[in-house]
């Protein structure tokens, strides 16, 4: 009797571990069974992947859905509808959130109302202070936990963990990498003034400058090292830190994002105003440059979209009191593709950093590579589609990207999550099938 499958991809390109092959690719119960060619097997559905390469799905481990919250902010639902039409198959969400994501119950309450309503798998991180410190051991072990994240500069509520002594005792307190948001809370506040003053967005890189992140990421370098904790950088933006991280990474991988390797200051700021303002800030043509050497020698360990999205209307605060934070999670991939064609990295290096990258940093199980009894995430894409991100695109409740009428080289076509099929030719298809994502260290806890 002839081999059947719940879907079959048909004719594709597959980026495999073993490089790009000529495969097709078959899926029952939402794994990959079957590589190879399939032409004569029954299929309760099949995908046309001819002219087309399939990706590993895009995992991005920074996201700000910041579900629960007030209407007008993302959500679950918006969010990772974003993330599919965007080639995205899982995310993980940072926990300062409304209310913070700091225990037990905020990381289950996280994980019921994602349930029937994200589009994609998740995760959640839980966010490391003082309230919770004795607890992180426990906490970061729970289903569907993506781990421990630090703020070292300003956050909300009391998720600011910014004094060495704190800093070691949420390092004493587990054995999971730590993803830390790395900028020095006392040089912001005496640096504050330059905001203050200019009252323009341009100013935000000056006041954030290189050296607020450097102290930071020393500091927290060195109280991993000496508490045999890994530490994972999120959003490295200068070529200082770089220099510096280059030299650490048996304790510190490194994450940037599309938004600093794509835009420069002044420029930015100039056009697009509080639309261009995050943390750490868009920093000059050096640090991009520095930022995309570290992509090439291998410094740079996974790109993250850190999405933090604002309405429009919020932007238009006057600056300082503008919020920072843009959209992301759906542009991610485009824009990456766009680079690629435009020579600035390989294709496996593209996989490395989306799919396979965050699998090791984070010992994702059975997530990041298309292999034999591996999730059935796919990101299926047209190397050659010429098209214009636009706002009318974007599926974000804040309706707006900093990159609208952008050309771009390169395309999601449609996305695979865990063997369904979540979006084709820009439309999102099905039911949320979404799943809390697992990790090798809380397999046994689940």
């Amino acid at each position: 009797m002839a081999e059947t499958f719940d879907l079959v991809v048909r004719g594709g390109t597959v980026m495999t571990p073993s490089g790009a092959t000529a495969t097709d690719v078959g899926v029952r119960g939402g794994k990959v069974v079957a590589l190879g060619d399939l032409g004569g097997a029954a299929a309760a559905a099949t995908l046309d992947a001819r002219g087309l390469h399939v990706l590993p799905g895009v995992i991005d481990t920074q996201v700000h859905f910041r579900e629960p919250g007030l209407e007008h902010k993302e959500d679950i639902a918006h969010g990772s509808k974003a993330a599919v039409k965007g080639g995205v198959t899982a995310f993980f969400e940072m926990p300062n959130t409304s209310p913070l994501t700091l225990g037990r119950a905020d990381l289950e309450d996280k994980l019921r109302r994602s349930a029937g309503r994200a589009w994609c798998d998740h995760a959640y991180f839980v966010g490391g202070s003082e309230d919770n410190v004795a607890d992180l051991a426990d906490l970061e072990r729970l289903h569907g936990c993506a781990g421990v994240k630090v703020f070292m500069g300003s956050s909300t509520g009391s998720l600011l963990a910014d004094k060495d002594e704190l800093l070691a005792r949420i390092l004493a307190n587990g054995r999971r990498r730590v993803a830390v948001h790395a900028e020095d809370e006392e040089r912001l506040k005496e640096r504050q003034h330059i905001a203050k003053e200019a009252a323009h967005p341009r100013a935000h890189p000056i006041w954030r400058d290189e050296e607020v992140a450097l102290r930071a990421t020393k500091r927290i370098v060195k109280l991993g090292t000496e508490a045999g904790r890994p530490v994972h950088v999120l959003h490295v933006t200068s070529a200082e830190e770089l220099e510096f991280l280059g030299r650490h990474k048996d304790v510190a991988t490194v994450e940037t994002t599309l938004n600093h390797l794509t835009m420069a200051a002044p420029e930015c700021y100039e056009r697009l105003g509080s639309m261009a303002q995050m943390n750490p800030p868009v920093r000059e043509e050096r640090h991009r440059a520095a930022l995309w050497r570290a992509i090439a020698d291998g410094t740079i360990d996974v790109i993250g979209s850190d999405h933090a999205p604002h309405t429009l209307e919020e932007k238009q605060r006057p600056y300082p009191s503008s919020p920072s934070g843009m959209p992301g999670v759906q542009t991610l991939l485009p824009l990456l593709l766009d680079h690629m064609a435009k020579g600035r990295l390989t294709l496996q290096r593209l996989v490395d950093l989306t799919s396979d990258g965050p699998h090791r940093i984070y010992g994702i199980a059975g997530k990041g590579r298309i292999a034999m009894g591996w999730d059935a995430d796919f990101a299926i894409v047209d190397l050659k589609a010429e098209r214009e991100i636009t706002d009318a695109w974007i599926a974000s409740k804040c309706g707006w990207t900093p990159f609208a009428g952008m050309k771009v080289t390169g395309w999601p076509i449609a996305t695979v999550v865990r063997g369904h099929l979540a979006m084709k030719d820009d439309e999102v298809l099905g039911t949320p099938v979404g799943e809390p994502v697992r990790f090798w260290s809380t397999l046994r806890g689940k």
